[in-house]
């Protein structure tokens, strides 16, 4: 112990007699150690805005509408548009019994919604309780989302996205509990949908609508074919045997082929999840090897400054191999000294990220590309490559100060 600090002394001695020479090699260590940091962070970042951005339509939701067949099956011509009703829902969920949740759909477009003098064309949608936490619908605090007394009662009751009560009631306004107009038809206000990123949709974003029982929609509109099917399934990675199953038992009970692909239409949105992931994945180990290649850099300064070091205290060699000390102990102080550097280098490097971190964090650019987010993984990463580095930019200087042959240092 008293030896390794007499080695730390004598490293930080040095460091202070060659003050420019440790400062650049510092600079190129804490450089490369902040660029790593940043650039996985900021990878993290994007991945998680675009999840978030997917996901504002739902969690590993597929939509599934009715197409035209394009093969003639069992006496039965192509060319037949299909339509789905709610009976196809239950017989669905009756069959496949890997559904989480499943939810018919009626979207009726731009219809007036109104509130005193204030009119907002969207689309009525009518849909099942369950359609709601599928597709991260959330009432605001004092509200609520539908339920299955507002279907089995067929109540007047309306749930409005967070755009139209913006343009029924102002950003302030309260909506809940009061009347709305859709049509010629009162409702209730329910409750109105939490803010949410949702750059993507099937029809107009969830902002811009408005929701009522799936029941109430068909006593009022006599609607009786739904626009389309929402479904989730328990375990994504089935995703793939679950659409066969639906063409299967779809096809029975419409009779097409279930080889017949644009009999329906199936839009599975974990694809994009897996898009995402692999995406995420190069664009991490882009920015990776970008940091990787500048902290490399680093190491390559750091080393050659060692093998500097290693030949102007070659006489110092000489003198401390000539009265006893071991190849070892020469190995070992120069390591130390190698890895004294980079850990320092390492250390502000890493301080100065979190710095930057949390300052790019107060930007305004979270909906686009999201906040840098150090991780973990990225902190056991940089710890991993910087030590790598440490130990080749210090191990060979190292090797050759400790095999120099005592005669010849002393006669340096």
């Amino acid at each position: 112990m008293n030896q390794f600090a007499d080695t730390v002394r004598e490293v930080f001695h040095y460091f202070r007699q060659y003050r420019a020479r440790t400062f650049m090699t510092l600079f190129g260590l804490i450089w490369g150690t902040m660029t790593v940091v940043l650039l996985l962070s900021f990878g993290n970042g994007v991945e998680k805005a675009m999840k978030k951005n997917m996901h504002g339509m739902g969690d590993g939701i597929a939509i599934l509408w009715p197409g035209t067949t394009t093969k003639a099956w069992q006496g039965y011509n192509r060319g037949r548009n299909l339509r789905f009703r709610v009976d196809d829902v239950e017989l669905l969920r009756r069959e496949i019994n890997e559904f989480e949740a499943i939810s018919g759909e009626y979207i009726y477009y731009d219809r007036p919604t109104r509130y005193a003098d204030h009119i907002a064309k969207a689309p009525v949608t009518g849909v099942m309780p369950e359609y709601g936490p599928m597709r991260n619908i959330i009432a605001r605090e004092g509200g609520r989302w539908l339920n299955d007394l507002d279907m089995e009662n067929k109540r007047r009751v309306v749930f409005l996205g967070f755009g139209i009560r913006n343009l029924l009631f102002g950003e302030n306004g309260d909506a809940v509990g009061k009347y709305v107009y859709i049509g010629e038809t009162p409702f209730q206000v329910i409750g109105v949908l939490e803010k949410k990123t949702q750059p993507s949709s099937y029809a107009y974003r969830d902002e811009d609508r408005v929701f009522i029982p799936l029941t109430t929609f068909e006593s009022l509109y006599g609607w009786r074919y739904l626009s389309n099917v929402v479904y989730k399934i328990q375990d994504p990675t089935h995703n793939k045997v679950i659409e066969n199953r639906i063409y299967e038992v779809l096809g029975k009970r419409f009779k097409f082929d279930p080889t017949d692909r644009n009999a329906l239409g199936v839009w599975d949105t974990t694809e994009m999840d897996k898009f995402i992931y692999y995406f995420s994945l190069g664009f991490k180990l882009f920015l990776g090897l970008i940091g990787v290649i500048t902290l490399v850099v680093g190491g390559i300064g750091l080393a050659n400054i060692m093998y500097v070091v290693v030949q102007e205290r070659t006489l110092e060699i000489g003198i401390k191999r000539s009265i006893g000390a071991k190849r070892r102990m020469i190995m070992s102080q120069f390591l130390t000294e190698a890895f004294l550097i980079i850990s320092i280098g390492a250390g502000v490097g890493f301080c100065l990220a979190l710095v930057l971190i949390k300052l790019i964090s107060l930007l305004p650019i979270e909906e686009y590309v999201g906040h840098p987010q150090l991780s973990w993984a990225v902190a056991f990463a940089s710890i991993a490559i910087l030590s790598i580095i440490g130990f080749l930019a210090g191990y060979f200087p190292a090797r050759k100060a400790s095999r120099l042959k005592v005669v010849e240092c002393l006669r340096y």
